[in-house]
């Protein structure tokens, strides 16, 4: 019966929804937007080495955001200095077939900019402009033509992962350079960046202060690359929008007596983004702060972050996205009254929603919250109302085994929080959530916690939330 049911349904939407090929943005107003990370296969694609599969996953997840009232997807395109498409420049990246440099078979980008288009929404494709892995170092392991393995000396190693290293010129032309192939070659609506840029918390050298020389040239040398690539874009097709989402505090006060009243990760400091500066300059269209704490929060309250931002861009053509955490709990149980606060500040122009499994599972009711803030007309309450029993008829998630001898489950994902308990090899687990290097799982005993990515194996075959 179920099954029918969604049957019936996605022909429903796609009666409602569906439209001839549109190759034009929607408005960069009122946008309603997710990132689909693709990461780890965080979000994106669930099944490696099947053309059929990937294609099916996407057109099953894109129809589902659409029927939710989302007009914008964020996908990311470029995860590991690797491609989801075909490029001269960047091998094919190993989320596709498990291998790095190996052909899929078929053009996801392409093919996922035409089914985006075709229901009237925006293609963002996000790309991490200087990561090259998450966890090692070895540069053999990556694949043959890989550009950090061929130029070795652009590289830079801090925290068991590599980077590009951001001060070299010929590191920022090859982001300019990838950005260009592109926008030459995918009808792309914009190019996004997110929140990496120096690895976080690179260490200065010994007798350097945080406002020192060296600190500003690395200031200088990020600003060097946005406004390359910002440059980069307008010459080709000014129609394609360049839109950064930094960490929600660009400084706190007592740093700066024009920070923000927080007392929280600085990105200025931490990832040497100067926000401020690109907002100014007009180098970026959009700006999707990610202001993932509650309303209330003592470190970094939610309303307060978002009159800050208000005025960073007061007086400028920057658009202002606020960027929603909603895999936390304190955040998802309170998305309608964040969007309430939004509605409060003329220079909100829309959200951005990370995770997306949080999303579509309708984790706190969160569809309704949304739909109820967002939507009002009668055509809209039946949308909604279709969205809701088809995001509701099929909630799944993924589950994982323990690989390592005895692995550690701590309280948050990173090796700086409290070990909660231990667990064997062989333990199985309920993956909840994911973050980069990271999962959220459940034990069997009931209990949660977080795993290191890299000593849990997935099993692909999805199972039903009971």
């Amino acid at each position: 019966m179920k099954k029918i049911l969604y049957i019936m349904i996605i022909l429903i939407i796609a009666a409602s929804y569906f439209t001839p090929t549109i190759l034009a943005a929607p408005a960069s107003k009122n946008m309603e937007a997710v990132w689909m990370a693709t990461v780890f296969n965080i979000d994106f694609p669930g099944t490696k080495n099947d053309i059929t599969a990937q294609k099916n996953e996407y057109i099953e997840k894109l129809d589902k955001m659409k029927a939710i009232g989302i007009n914008t997807v964020v996908v990311q395109v470029r995860p590991k200095a690797d491609a989801l498409y075909k490029s001269d420049i960047n091998p094919w990246s190993d989320v596709l077939t498990g291998i790095q440099g190996k052909d899929p078979g078929y053009d996801p980008l392409a093919f996922m900019i035409e089914e985006t288009h075709k229901r009237d929404m925006a293609f963002h494709a996000w790309l991490n402009p200087f990561r090259i892995t998450t966890s090692g170092t070895d540069l053999s392991t990556l694949s043959e033509n890989h550009p950090a393995r061929l130029n070795p000396n652009w590289v830079i190693s801090y925290n068991n992962s590599l980077y590009y290293n951001p001060e070299l010129q010929e590191v920022k032309n090859h982001i300019i350079f990838t950005v260009e192939e592109i926008i030459r070659n995918y009808k792309v609506d914009a190019i996004h960046f997110d929140d990496y840029f120096y690895p976080s918390n690179y260490p200065l050298p010994q007798g350097e202060e945080k406002d020192g020389s060296v600190a500003n040239s690395r200031i200088q040398h990020i600003n060097d690359m946005v406004q390359g690539v910002s440059a980069a874009i307008k010459s080709i097709n000014s129609n394609v929008l360049f839109g950064i989402s930094p960490m929600g505090i660009w400084k706190n006060n007592i740093s700066d007596p024009t920070g923000s009243e927080t007392s929280g990760s600085q990105s200025y400091y931490t990832v040497y983004a100067d926000t401020r500066t690109w907002i100014k300059s007009q180098w970026i269209d959009y700006v999707v702060p990610q202001i993932y704490w509650e309303t209330g929060n003592k470190a970094a309250d939610y309303e307060t972050l978002v009159k800050w931002w208000s005025n960073e861009v007061k007086g400028t053509n920057v658009d202002l996205y606020i960027g929603h955490g909603i895999y936390k709990d304190a955040v998802v149980n309170e998305i309608d009254k964040q969007l309430r606060i939004n509605q409060k500040y003329s220079e909100v122009n829309g959200s951005f929603y990370y995770g997306m499994k949080n999303l579509l599972a309708n984790t706190a009711g969160c569809i309704e919250k949304i739909l109820v803030i967002n939507h009002t007309s009668p055509l809209e309450s039946s949308r909604s109302n279709m969205a809701n029993v088809l995001i509701n008829s099929s909630p799944q998630v993924k589950t994982g085994t323990i690989t390592a001898s005895i692995l550690n489950i701590r309280g948050g994902n990173g090796l700086q929080y409290t070990i909660l308990t231990k667990v064997p090899r062989g333990t199985k687990v309920t993956i909840l959530n994911s973050q980069p290097g990271w999962y959220n799982v459940k034990l069997t005993n009931g209990k949660t916690g977080w795993a290191s990515a890299d000593y849990v194996t997935v099993i692909d075959q999805p199972r039903k939330i009971q």
